[in-house]
């Protein structure tokens, strides 16, 4: 009878043995081929890592999973589900990140091997050797895939971080790269900047946080270290939860006379990049309400939303048209406004109130994944997280 030493053991030989014949059956075609891994492959010893790595937006980063970069790709590009589909007769630059494995073959299709429609997987960011910059050295930019080199035998990883220093993965080389793995650079070619074919400034957080003071380190909020180890959750601006830490609201009233109530809310922003920022229909909006001593409403901010009819309390990036209208971002030929919150801003918004007997004012800050006009787009009963405002800070005050 095996003591418990050896039960382990045991169980580490035949999961060790069942991963080397796992990654031998997927890379039997090609044994270069190692961004063809699937995300799978990795459960099998890391599967908290993959748990959280396939809920969050980089595992549904494609037009087949992203209803809101789908409904852009289709209408800009064509169908994700068409091999050799060109735009302007140019591979679609959206691929380069939302598609990485796709990218790297140049292909168009994600339906084509079961790693395209992966998004951005484990093997994606754990095969980036170097990063080259978004700018290209002779002028212009190269985003995504383009901005990096990479390895198709190596895993790069943070360092070496299991409990025999000579650990080295069953099939591949495992190269420890911090200078990648925990710095920005892991991030910077996909969330640095990107632009339009009318060269208007869309994503642009990377140049955001190289403006505001002091040495920013994305993985520090976007992949904390809870329990111990990295999470791969990667929240970010399709997380409401996230957005709402970096916005701290504040209140205050004073009567300028017996029947003016004049109110000061502030907005502060935490964050190194504008709040919100990356797509550039995220938007954030303050409502102000006032209620009497029976708790009924006697006064609003806004009547409709702020976007009509308090635009000071509206956040967004306003692109738009030669004429001045506004426009979709693929259309979009030039700012007509940017209201976000700069990184580490302050702002205040001001309001002068009838009296009407108010005892208690209740400041609401929400957030959008999508403007106003756009949710119409989204009808089905599966897009209601992406077009439902969801609340980011509340405060209330007793007015005295």
């Amino acid at each position: 009878m095996m003591n418990g030493k050896q039960s382990s053991l045991l169980s580490s030989l035949f999961t060790m043995l069942f991963l080397i014949s796992s990654f031998s059956n997927v890379l039997a075609e090609d044994k270069t081929l190692l961004r063809h891994v699937s995300a799978t492959e990795c459960k099998t010893c890391h599967e908290e890592i993959y748990s959280q790595w396939k809920a969050s937006m980089h595992a549904n980063s494609t037009a087949l999973k992203d209803p809101i970069h789908g409904a852009f790709y289709n209408a800009v590009v064509g169908s994700p589900e068409q091999e050799d589909l060109k735009k302007g007769g140019k591979y679609p630059v959206c691929l380069q990140c939302h598609a990485p494995t796709a990218a790297k073959d140049g292909k168009t299709d994600l339906t084509a091997l079961p790693v395209y429609n992966e998004g951005v997987n484990c093997v994606t960011c754990h095969t980036i050797t170097a990063f080259k910059g978004t700018k290209k050295p002779e002028g212009g930019l190269q985003l995504g895939m383009k901005a990096y080199e990479f390895s198709d035998t190596s895993l790069q990883g943070p360092g070496t971080n299991h409990t025999s220093p000579n650990w080295q993965h069953p099939i591949f080389q495992n190269t420890a790269n911090p200078a990648i793995i925990k710095t920005n650079a892991v991030c910077m070619g996909c969330h640095d900047k990107r632009k339009n074919s009318n060269k208007v400034a869309l994503c642009q957080t990377g140049d955001e946080i190289a403006k505001s003071a002091g040495t920013t380190n994305c993985l520090s909020c976007h992949m904390p270290v809870v329990n111990g180890k990295v999470d791969h959750s990667l929240m970010g601006g399709h997380s409401a939860k996230m957005v709402g830490k970096g916005l701290v609201m504040t209140m205050t009233s004073s009567f300028s006379d017996a029947k003016t109530l004049a109110v000061s809310i502030k907005l502060a922003n935490q964050l190194p990049h504008n709040l919100p920022t990356g797509a550039p229909f995220r938007n954030i909006f303050v409502k102000l309400t006032g209620f009497d001593k029976e708790g009924k409403e006697v006064w609003q901010s806004s009547q409709s939303h702020p976007a009509k009819d308090d635009k000071q309390a509206m956040l967004m990036y306003h692109l738009g048209d030669d004429k001045g209208n506004a426009a979709p971002p693929p259309k979009a030929t030039q700012v007509l406004g940017d209201t976000r919150l700069k990184p580490y801003e302050t702002r205040e918004l001001k309001y002068s109130l009838a009296n009407n007997n108010i005892a208690k004012l209740r400041a609401v800050a929400y957030y959008d994944l999508v403007l106003p006009g756009m949710k119409k787009k989204f009808p089905k009963p599966e897009h209601k997280g992406l077009i439902t405002s969801n609340i980011i800070a509340v405060t209330e005050l007793e007015v005295k």
